[in-house]
């Protein structure tokens, strides 16, 4: 089965993540999504946060591409490219968006989508505590 190819943006503050919870799931994650046909991973990771947290980012960092099983389809793999971004507003969860919620970087909890927790948040680490 192919991997599921998604583009994302960490936005940090004081130690934490911006994580949120789509509708109909449990686990909390980067704001994102999948890349529409002929979209590069930067323009769709663009478009999902405005979709997801209602902002318009315009400089976008390479955190890196890192690959997990995917938290909310069992059996499947997520490739994802991840940005980094500064926050120019507050964000609001929107669309398929149930929660917002800012968490630790040293969170291990069972809700933290595995990509997040197992390689976002440790390069985060590294980098916030620089």
């Amino acid at each position: 089965m192919d991997p599921i190819v998604v583009a994302a943006v960490a936005f940090t503050r004081s130690g934490r993540v911006l994580t949120v919870r789509k509708r109909g799931t449990t686990m909390f994650m980067l704001p994102g999504g999948k890349l529409e046909p002929g979209e590069s991973p930067a323009h769709a990771a663009r478009r999902e946060v405005a979709e997801e947290v209602g902002l318009e980012v315009t400089d976008l960092e390479l955190l890196g591409e890192f690959t997990a099983d995917a938290a909310n389809e069992p059996g499947r793999v997520v490739v994802s490219t991840v940005y980094r971004a500064d926050l120019n507003a507050e964000p609001a969860a929107t669309g398929e968006i149930a929660e917002l919620r800012w968490s630790s970087l040293d969170a291990t909890t069972s809700d933290i989508a595995p990509l997040l927790r197992e390689h976002v948040m440790p390069a985060l680490r590294d980098i916030v505590r620089l």
